[in-house]
This record gives C-alpha cells, sequence and structure tokens, in this order.
C-alpha cells in the first residue's frame, strides 16, 4: 500500500527533521564531540510523594527508608510540590507530546470500561503523522533512544519511530498477576514470557542498554510498573513494615462536610466489625494497614533497582554525564478523603515525587516548593539537551529552578480528568451526561501559590478552594466563606485563563457551577 501525505504534512515532517539534524550537527561541529547529556527518564506507576523519606516533610511516612531513592535528592533537586495527571494513561499522552489532554491530536485510547481487564482493549492507540511525541525529536536530532518496561499508551508501542530499542509489557496478554512472568515485546517482535520479578527484569534490560557501547547520546524511558496495585511484593521485601505505625486518616468515610455531591458519600472501603477500614480488592478484602504496608514495600525493590542504575552509571563513567529524573505518572490515596485511588482531584491522589539529578545544572540538595507538574519536564528536558520542537507546549521549563531552587517557579499548574478521553473527544465528554467514573465526575483544577481550586463538570455543584499552606489535607473549603469571595474569583479567573491560553475548546460548554450562599 502507497501511503500519500498531504503536501504540507511533507513539507512539515521535512522541516522537522532538518532542524533536528542541525541540532545535532551544530553541536558535532562546535565541539568535534557530542557532549549532550545523556537522558535516564525513571517513570513510576501510582506512587504517591508519602512513600520516600526524602519528602518527610511532606508526608511521607517516617519509617519509609529508600536510601538510593533518596541520594537522588541529596545529589539533585527535589520538587516538593509536583503533580501527575489524574490517571495513567493520560498522564503518559502528557509527558510523551507535552501537552495538555484536551491539545492532544491523533491519540484515542478510548476503553470498554465495563470490562474485567480493560487494559486488554487498548487498541491502536495513536497516529504517528498527527500525534507529536518529543523522543521522535530526540531520535531524529542524533540521540539513541530506548523504551523499556510499562508503555500504556496503546498497542502502538513505537519502536523503529520513537526507539531504537524497545521492551515493551505487552499488557494485552495476561500473565497473572502483573510482576512475574510477563510478557514482553523486545525490538518489535512477538511478545515472550520473561522469567522473574518486573522490577527487576526491567532494570536487567537497562543495566545492559547502560553499558553498551555507545556513540551517540542516548535517553533511555525506563517505566516501572511498581507500585502500582496488585501488591505482588518480592519475597525479598516482604514484611519489612510488618511492625509499622500507621496513621489511617480520620476522613476515609463520610460525611465530608462542603464538598461536592458525589464527595460526600464516596468510599471505596467498608468497616470490619471494630469499625476499621477495609479494602475489597477481588477474591480478598485487606485492612487499610495492610495495603498501606504492602504498597511500601513493592517501593523496597523500586529502591534496590535505583541503587542498582546508580552503580552502573558509574561503573562505565556516565553518571554525571546523564540527566536522571525520578518520578511517577501521579500520586495514590490511601484512605484520604475516602479514596483508596488516583484519579480524585486532591493532593493525596495526585502528588508524586518529582527528582531531578545532573551535577552541571541541578544544585545538590535544592528543593523547589512552588508548584509544578509532570509537563513541565518535557520543556526542561528539551532545554538540556538543546532541542526545540515546533508544536506548542504546555509546561515551563525548570532548568533556571535546578540552578536556583529557592528562586521557585512561576505560574500555575492546570489538572483535568477526562479519563482516556483526547483531543476533540474532551469536547464531547464535556457535555455528555453520563460524565463519571467509578461515581467521580470529570473535573478541572488549578493550583497557584499557596492556593488551589477544583471545578466539578456537574451543573449546580459546588466549586472548592484550598489554602494547601494552611490545610494541606484540603478539609476546609473556603470557596462557601465570604471572606476568600474574592480570592475565590481570582482563581475561577485562573482556570479560564489556563484553558483558553492551551486552546481547550471545551471551555465554553463548562456546566455553571452553583450559586452559593456565603457564610
Amino acid at each position: 500500500m502507497h501511503l500519500i501525505l498531504p503536501r504540507l504534512t511533507l513539507l512539515r515532517l521535512l522541516v522537522t527533521a532538518l532542524v533536528a539534524w542541525a541540532a545535532g550537527a551544530r553541536v558535532v561541529a562546535q565541539t568535534g564531540v557530542d557532549d549532550r547529556p545523556n537522558v535516564l527518564f525513571i517513570y513510576t506507576d501510582d506512587q504517591s510523594m508519602r512513600t520516600l523519606g526524602c519528602y518527610l516533610e511532606e508526608g511521607a511516612q517516617p519509617w519509609a527508608q529508600t536510601p538510593h531513592i533518596d541520594r537522588l535528592a541529596k545529589e539533585g533537586v527535589r520538587f516538593s510540590n509536583a503533580y501527575g495527571a489524574s490517571w495513567c494513561v493520560p498522564s503518559r499522552a502528557v509527558v510523551l507530546t507535552g501537552q495538555q489532554p484536551h491539545a492532544i491530536q491523533g491519540l484515542d485510547l478510548n476503553r470498554d470500561m465495563s470490562s474485567r481487564r480493560p487494559w486488554a482493549t487498548l487498541e491502536a492507540g495513536w497516529n504517528a503523522e498527527s500525534t507529536n511525541m518529543w523522543p521522535r525529536e530526540l531520535r531524529e536530532a542524533g540521540y539513541e533512544t530506548a523504551m523499556i518496561g510499562k508503555w500504556h499508551t496503546g498497542q502502538n508501542s513505537g519502536h523503529g519511530d520513537l526507539w531504537d530499542h524497545s521492551v515493551v509489557w505487552d499488557q494485552n496478554t495476561p500473565t497473572g498477576d502483573w510482576y512475574n512472568g510477563q510478557s514482553l515485546s523486545v525490538d518489535g517482535a512477538p511478545a515472550e514470557v520473561v522469567p522473574g520479578y518486573s522490577t527487576f527484569v526491567y532494570t536487567d534490560f537497562a543495566e545492559d542498554y547502560i553499558r553498551r557501547d555507545h556513540d551517540k547520546p542516548w535517553l533511555l524511558w525506563l517505566c516501572y510498573n511498581a507500585p502500582h496495585l496488585p501488591n505482588t511484593v518480592h519475597p525479598d521485601a516482604q514484611g519489612t513494615y510488618r511492625d509499622a505505625e500507621v496513621e489511617i486518616p480520620e476522613d476515609w468515610y463520610g460525611p465530608r462536610v462542603g464538598k461536592p455531591a458525589y464527595m460526600r458519600t464516596l468510599t471505596m472501603y467498608r468497616p470490619d466489625i471494630e469499625g476499621s477500614p477495609r479494602y475489597h480488592y477481588p477474591n480478598r478484602s485487606y485492612s487499610l494497614k495492610e495495603m498501606i504496608t504492602n504498597y511500601h514495600e513493592l517501593v523496597v525493590s523500586l529502591d534496590e533497582a535505583i541503587g542498582r542504575l546508580y552503580a552502573t552509571l558509574e561503573e562505565t563513567g556516565q553518571l554525571d554525564d546523564t540527566v536522571i529524573v525520578f518520578t511517577s505518572d501521579q500520586g495514590f490515596a490511601w484512605g484520604q478523603h475516602g479514596y483508596a485511588w488516583k484519579v480524585g482531584p486532591y493532593d493525596a491522589c495526585l502528588r508524586m515525587p518529582m527528582l531531578v539529578r545532573y551535577p552541571p545544572e541541578a544544585k545538590a540538595g535544592g528543593v523547589v516548593r512552588s508548584p509544578v507538574s509532570i509537563i513541565d519536564v518535557v520543556p526542561t528536558i528539551l532545554s538540556l539537551t538543546g532541542l526545540e520542537v515546533d508544536w506548542d507546549l504546555h509546561g515551563r521549563n525548570l532548568r533556571p529552578a535546578l540552578n536556583d531552587p529557592a528562586a521557585g517557579v512561576p505560574g500555575r499548574v492546570l489538572t483535568e480528568h477526562f479519563l482516556s478521553n483526547f483531543g476533540d473527544q474532551i469536547q464531547t465528554a464535556v457535555t455528555d451526561d453520563n460524565n463519571f467514573w467509578r461515581t467521580i465526575p470529570w473535573w478541572l483544577s488549578v493550583t497557584e501559590g499557596r492556593l488551589k481550586y477544583i471545578r466539578t463538570l456537574v451543573p449546580n455543584e459546588v466549586e472548592e478552594l484550598y489554602d494547601l499552606a494552611a490545610d494541606p489535607g484540603e478539609q476546609r473549603n473556603l470557596a462557601l466563606e465570604a471572606a476568600h469571595r474574592t480570592d475565590l474569583l481570582r482563581m475561577r479567573e485562573a482556570l479560564a485563563e489556563e484553558l483558553e491560553s492551551t486552546n481547550a475548546q471545551f471551555r465554553s460548554s463548562l456546566p455553571a457551577p452553583q450559586e452559593m450562599v456565603l457564610r
């Protein structure tokens, strides 16, 4: 079959390729060698920042021991208020494209969520001609590129387009418990079962790739599926936190005064005979303490894996020539606001770790306290690698903050929840009466400084406004108080400005909020 592309499409592809080639050629011409940094992008799954010792100040469990990941924070910059997307799939799409879900074109990842295994219904996924992804640009600019682990962005994993080398977990081939004996496709070949625990299997492949004789700078997109449910803990880590003291959030069970209707009744737990929360997972139930400690035990193995990668980079003399980014697709709430999930608009669901180590740029031990987003990673990596792209990026370049963490990052964080809808699909989703998933409706949120505004996209529903410095648990809805009317109007306008600046076509279709009687 012959593919005939429109003349403008061909021209754009040609211009992009020439710009990318010129970027790489310019470095070599000026220095005689390609001295652009390697990029190791470590992307975990559903990992709250509360799982890491270096986030103790932000509410991490005091017994969480993660020495190797903490070393990244000690030798690099830690972002203390980093937000992911609301859900695994859109988070990956955001960080691959540098755009908000509503602006991403060519991506079709809607699934039959009624299926017992909804991930198995991921179809074609994305259109290489119309979906802009920066790893492709980096590859065309002379980088070797590799992807290892959980792809989760459609069945087309991008081998030969985004990636020179790939080891992709094929989620469409069920393998039991998600962690042991996964089906992996190597360099586009049919998937085969690879024995072993996925956290360590991915690390084996990553170490092998790092040790290769590279004649170009490289990008390794390393996506662990830990600590995503189910809590299949490696035998060596089982029982690590058996005796840990676990504090149970007070609002694990309703009612929750001042919140939208769905939140006043939401619960993902049931009280046991003693009134303590239990989480019901297929085939059995768990105490909330058991779920939290098992979840952290998954991170024990993850921390061990990061230690191995550290050692490999040191052994090969590449450690200080490599930009290391450690982050996750989003956080995960365990009991806060009644959640045992992500998806919700609250910090417990959204905030994840974000650490950057790169000695030439990132100040060792620095902490950036301004709100930042996973989307900000994209312009930052592109800046550090000297690459520009020809589409609009919605994130902020964090490179100045790496050099001067105390100066902070100006601007806002926009977060949206439309599940696996993208681009024009969201226009339809906003006006669809069936805009709930697991009782959670679509929502929008904007965070600026210490204030956070949440708009639930249900007609005549209350708005939410929180002072995160005074109320990090988001319990007191200031939108209901007359004294904060000015703040409410300002943050309402901030959301409108963010939607306009990112060309959200649906912004005129948003349902009107409730006109509240303020106290």
